[in-house]
């Protein structure tokens, strides 16, 4: 991942779709957007028919004729590869490239996404149509760049064709080698699940309680991954074998079951985002908005994808109201949080921003999905509010390459977010720290990044970080626990919770020691463990005259006395006085073992006594109700004040900063009105 989305600056974009649009309307609709400031335009991800209106039958009229009016203008594109949405005519013609259901029904036409990537046929058409695009469009001095199809996984992370049956076996049979080491792997006997032929070997099926094998399940997590990531590279290789090597290859989104940091390794210059804040404000959402975070929560997504890409883009930036006619109600931004959204995507690491998108639709089933423009086309609040973002953009683009800066890392590993997805009691505990740990870092103003942990990570990456928690290391191989090791060896700091370490990589649980591949580092088994029943009071662990909540599920833990060291013990249940917190050294470094799930308050002690909690106290006060975000670059740091609420908040500069907005020395009291966002240079 070496190419920049960026021009050396921050730059803005949009979403447009020539063919919903009479051509009259695209000369005048690109002046339009390039006097608000637009400089790229994303197109063609849904428009096979406009290319191969029937197989094999090519024709590039259309958008030679719109690209003929983009090269009157300095307008740049970025192309879309149109595999999200197949014609009509190749899902009537070749059922066998559809999706199904777990059931074995078929996906049918009529809406996105149906498809699998496992199809020979669906494969042939795909080389077809992104050869002919690459060959046709490669060298067009408008396009900077493609994007491979739209959205992976979105909508559909599970597939079940006949076409993924038989690639799941390949996937086993490349993996396991033999019909008994699958059998030992997936625990067969159990139930006498044991297989004797390969053909026996199907993708998870319909059962009585709709419940199957948990380890049979982590591969076929494992398979949906892989099967993405080789349809990305399929599409990667062609579009690199004609396309000028100045043009970069993205996708867009972040979505279940996808290893995003495999596929960016193998297949992109970087990843870019779909970042829709008013899902936290969708009436048919959480009331609490995602633990109370409502739009706020995106910066978790945004999160997400820096862990990908430190620089990255957004794709899709919600510029009005989102809803389709059958589901997703959401209100149009209220002004002033556009640009709130903007610089919260800037503030996490995003250079290039692509509004979606230009004109609402006034057909089909994104009616209700509001672009800049309404169904008039008329000049509008929001395209005023992107008027003024666009001249804020301009006065921080020396912004563009600054690095996001972290005081610490939450670990992850795929096969741990997958093993949530399955397991009832791993995903209970994860649920509730992802947002105990997000919550309080927000509300405390200490900025941290997403680690994965892959075959590829170095010592050196872990080392980035003074502090690395990983909630819920369950299921936790040799290899982790050896990279692990030299981390905190090393002088790092490492913080475990509940559920660590008692399944291997297959997802059976280990009998030598329930700590399993963490024993060393932890210096500590378990005693006995138990879920905090729904009639038990509120158990809490006494640490050092604090009362922290204990919550979800509880590791009574039996020390090592030569090395571990009891930090806190339970305060109520049948384990009262039991250790469930301890401090054990390994080489110039530290491991705590929490023995429970991370709640917002539990999460913020931790910051607290680790020391990494508001690293930028001396710099800016603010309130909860506001994020603090910082980028660094060539030694200059802008400090991000992102204001969610719908009342003012007032910010306590504790030195003098250039508010680049105002162009002017600030300090002491500043005011945040409802959702500004302020950007100053330190």
């Amino acid at each position: 991942m070496e190419k920049s989305i960026g021009f050396g600056e921050l730059t803005m974009g949009v979403c447009y779709y020539p063919e919903h649009w009479d051509e009259s309307l695209w000369a005048d609709d690109l002046r339009r957007m390039l006097d608000a400031g637009i400089r790229v335009i994303r197109i063609a991800e849904f428009a096979w028919n406009k290319f191969e209106p029937e197989e094999s039958h090519f024709t590039f009229a259309f958008f030679d004729a719109f690209l003929s009016v983009v090269h009157q203008t300095d307008m740049k594109v970025i192309f879309g590869t149109p595999t999200a949405t197949p014609p009509a005519w190749a899902s009537e013609n070749y059922p066998e490239i559809l999706n199904a259901t777990k059931d074995g029904v078929l996906y049918r036409h009529g809406e996105r996404r149906h498809y699998n990537y496992n199809s020979p046929k669906y494969i042939e058409l795909t080389e077809k149509i992104v050869g002919q695009l690459a060959r046709h469009y490669g060298h067009d001095e408008s396009i900077i760049g493609w994007q491979i199809d739209n959205e992976l996984n979105c909508h559909l992370d599970e597939f079940y064709s006949e076409s993924d049956t038989l690639a799941f076996r390949a996937f086993l049979q490349k993996k396991y080698g033999t019909l008994d080491a699958l059998n030992r792997a997936w625990g067969a006997v159990f139930w006498n699940q044991d297989y004797t032929n390969w053909s026996q070997v199907h993708l998870p099926r319909k059962t009585s309680d709709d419940s199957t094998n948990p380890h049979e399940m982590l591969d076929y997590y494992r398979f949906v991954s892989d099967s993405a990531c080789r349809y990305a590279a399929l599409q990667s290789v062609l579009l690199r074998r004609h396309i000028d090597a100045r043009q970069f290859v993205t996708t867009n989104g972040l979505f279940g079951n996808i290893d995003y940091n495999r596929m960016a390794g193998e297949s992109l210059d970087f990843i870019t985002y779909d970042a829709y804040p008013n899902f936290g404000h969708a009436l048919d959402s959480d009331p609490g908005g995602s633990a109370g975070m409502r739009d706020r929560i995106t910066s978790r997504g945004l999160t997400e994808t820096r862990a990908i890409s430190p620089n990255f883009g957004i794709m899709e930036q919600q510029s009005g109201a989102g809803g389709w006619v059958t589901l997703m109600e959401q209100p149009m931004p209220k002004p002033g949080q556009m640009t709130l959204w903007v610089m919260q995507s800037i503030a996490h690491g995003a250079d290039y921003i692509g509004f979606f998108r230009w004109r609402t639709c006034t057909f089909g089933t994104e009616i209700y999905w509001h672009g800049i423009l309404d169904y008039t086309g008329k000049d509008n609040r929001r395209l005023a509010e992107v008027k003024d973002i666009h001249a804020k953009m301009e006065r921080l683009k020396d912004i563009a390459g600054a690095k996001y800066v972290a005081s610490f890392a939450v670990v992850k590993e795929y096969d741990n977010v997958w093993d949530a997805q399955y397991d009832a009691w791993h995903r209970r505990v994860e649920s509730v720290s992802e947002k105990g740990w997000f919550t309080a870092a927000q509300h405390t103003h200490t900025p941290f990044d997403y680690l994965y942990i892959t075959p590829d990570t170095a010592p050196g990456e872990l080392f980035r970080y003074p502090v690395l928690v990983y909630p819920h290391a369950t299921v936790l191989g040799n290899s982790t626990a050896k990279l692990l090791k030299a981390y905190v060896s090393g002088g790092g700091t490492l913080l475990f919770g509940c559920r660590t370490g008692y399944k291997d990589e297959t997802g059976r649980c280990r009998m030598n020691a329930m700590t399993g591949a963490a024993a060393e580092l932890v210096g500590a088994d378990l005693a006995e463990y138990t879920l905090v029943g729904p009639y038990d009071d509120p158990v809490h662990i006494e640490w050092d005259g604090i009362s922290v909540g204990a919550p979800v599920f509880n590791d009574v833990l039996d020390p090592r006395p030569d090395t571990a060291k009891v930090l806190g013990r339970y305060d109520s249940n049948y384990y009262k006085g039991q250790p469930g917190l301890t401090l054990n050294r390994v080489g110039k470094g530290k491991v705590y073992y929490f023995g429970a799930a991370f709640d917002e308050a539990a999460a913020t002690l931790f910051l607290d006594r680790l020391g990494i909690a508001n690293p930028f106290a001396a710099t800016i006060d603010a309130p909860a109700a506001c994020e603090i975000a910082v980028r660094e670059k060539d030694g200059a740091r802008y400090v991000f004040a992102l204001n969610f609420s719908a009342e003012a908040q007032v910010l306590r500069l504790r030195e003098p900063l250039l508010d680049l907005f105002e162009g002017k020395e600030a300090t002491g009291r500043t005011e945040l009105r409802p959702y500004e966002a302020k950007v100053f240079r330190l």
